[in-house]
């Protein structure tokens, strides 16, 4: 009978453990919602849609993505705003779409310039969410102005490291690979990529720059993880891998003698140290008990560099139609992830339309940020990642580069493009549930789809400026001619003066 009694006893104890483990498990989740999450959004730079594990790739490493992607959710149709560098990034950063302020151009480098960046109109994520009490930090490549007044530190972000420019060679030393990409010295060209071979700077300053630019991104993410302390803390991680030029650690490029292509085996070891410079940052989120309740975002900037004329391209968009610069999927639809394990996540893949746009949404909703000023195009994103909401977090999603060279609109059902240049500059139409890889237009046969979709998208452009900026190289040939007018100038108004003569 007593041994009876203590099994009972034992049992009930047992009992009353697993009761009170749950009790904290819930107490826990429950916190986790309740306080402000860290935010981490980590930007690829023309990375193809394939060339990540998680998308498909058998031929590139990527472990840590891999992972995050496993215990987090895939965006199966998560799309950027704009299918080239700075653009893209103006609509991540703001949660608007870029042609609501006219910046749908690849704004260059110019120091001097207090009007050529981001429009002072607009707020950054990490302003609204620096006005909640975060820590805000960019790290990597800016490409949203170069002055003074543009500058990440004057834009909401407490913390910067790296290049304003929209490039930057990956090693301390400029390489001959990179001279093709600049051009030649006094070229307009050249002048426009200066900031590719400048020092990185960190906030106002110079800084130290001697590894592989990657790695040194890489491990100032951690260094900044490791010292937000109990501060919430939003980080922009913007790599610029694998962006041009195509280059990469010996030791890496080794690993990939599989792939035959010497372009493409570089390309792949610049996404492999990319990958390890991302599991340096999750390390270091364990290392500090954020991971749990810090929310890492995944995506690119755009697709891959799309087929020359010849078809060759060392990066791989499969199964999308042509890359970077297109209206095509391969041009704005990106590998994209949200990684979340406090969230209460119904983890796996997600076919509702998702835009770069959300981010920003996501971020300031979450953390309690600042919503005055210009309403968000962005959604946030977790009620329907938690099942409190339903279908698609976007009706229609939309594109334009400067005003009207192109134009996208893509519901869940169709698309209607247009590309002004080319061959073909007629519209396209195509059925996305049943030819989501656009190889039937349909543009002859579907009018009453095609005349929906046109309304879509007049009207959403009601709403939006013009293009108001000049592309890098423009930019640079207009203010070289400007020096050499202002010069010219100024000696004829010298030789109007009367010489002094002093008796």
């Amino acid at each position: 009978m007593i041994h009876i009694m203590r099994r009972h006893y034992v049992l009930i104890i047992f009992l009353c453990l697993l009761a009170f483990q749950g009790i904290n498990a819930q107490d826990k989740a429950g916190r986790l919602s309740e306080s402000k999450p860290n935010i981490i959004v980590i930007l690829a730079d023309d990375l193809g849609y394939k060339d990540v594990g998680f998308t498909g790739s058998k031929e590139i490493f990527t472990p840590n993505l891999d992972k995050l992607a496993n215990n987090g959710v895939i965006f199966k149709n998560g799309y950027v705003t704009h299918p080239f560098c700075g653009p893209s990034r103006a609509g991540l950063v703001t949660g608007r779409y870029q042609a609501r302020f006219g910046l749908e151009i690849n704004l260059t480098n110019s120091p001097f310039d207090m009007y050529n960046g981001l429009p002072k109109t607009e707020q950054t994520f990490a302003k609204r969410l620096q006005k909640s009490g975060y820590k805000t930090g960019i790290i990597g490549k800016w490409h949203l102005g170069g002055s003074y007044g543009f500058h990440p530190n004057r834009r909401g972000f407490d913390y910067f490291y790296g290049f304003v420019s929209g490039g930057h060679n990956y090693f301390p030393e400029l390489t001959e690979k990179y001279r093709p990409l600049i051009g030649k010295k006094g070229d307009p060209l050249y002048a426009a990529n200066e900031g590719t071979k400048q020092p990185l700077t960190r906030n106002d300053k110079l800084a130290e720059f001697d590894e592989y630019l990657t790695t040194a991104l890489s491990k100032d993410a951690a260094r900044f993880i490791k010292g937000s302390k109990d501060q919430p803390f939003c980080l922009y991680l913007a790599y610029n891998a694998p962006h041009k030029p195509l280059e990469a650690p010996e030791d890496v490029i080794a690993k990939y003698k599989h792939i035959k292509d010497p372009n493409r085996r570089t390309y792949a070891a610049m996404i492999d140290v990319m990958d390890q410079g991302i599991g340096t940052v999750v390390d270091a989120l364990k290392k500090t008990g954020k991971l749990e309740n810090t929310l890492i975002f995944f995506l690119s900037d755009n697709g891959g560099h799309r087929p020359d004329k010849k078809g060759y391209t060392f990066a791989d968009n499969g199964p999308f139609k042509e890359g970077k610069g297109s209206m095509h999927e391969g041009g704005s639809h990106v590998p994209f992830i949200l990684h979340w394990p406090g969230g209460n996540l119904k983890t796996g893949e997600f076919d509702g339309l998702v835009s770069a746009l959300d981010i920003a949404a996501t971020a300031v909703a979450l953390g309690k940020g600042d919503t005055s000023g210009k309403p968000l195009d962005g959604k946030n994103l977790i009620p329907y990642l938690t099942g409190e909401k339903s279908g698609s977090p976007h009706d229609a999603l939309f594109w334009r580069i400067e005003t009207n060279k192109a134009f996208a609109v893509r519901t869940e059902q169709a698309k209607f493009l247009l590309e002004n240049w080319g061959k073909d500059p007629n519209p396209k139409l195509y059925d996305m549930e049943k030819d989501p890889y656009e190889s039937t237009d349909l543009s002859n046969k579907a009018k009453k789809t095609r005349a929906e979709l046109a309304k879509l998208w007049n009207d959403w452009n009601k709403g939006n400026k013009a293009n108001i900026f000049l592309q890098a190289g423009k930019y640079q040939k207009t203010r070289l001619e400007l020096y050499k007018k202002l010069y010219e100038d100024l000696v004829k108004e010298a030789e109007k003066k009367k010489t002094l003569i002093v008796e």
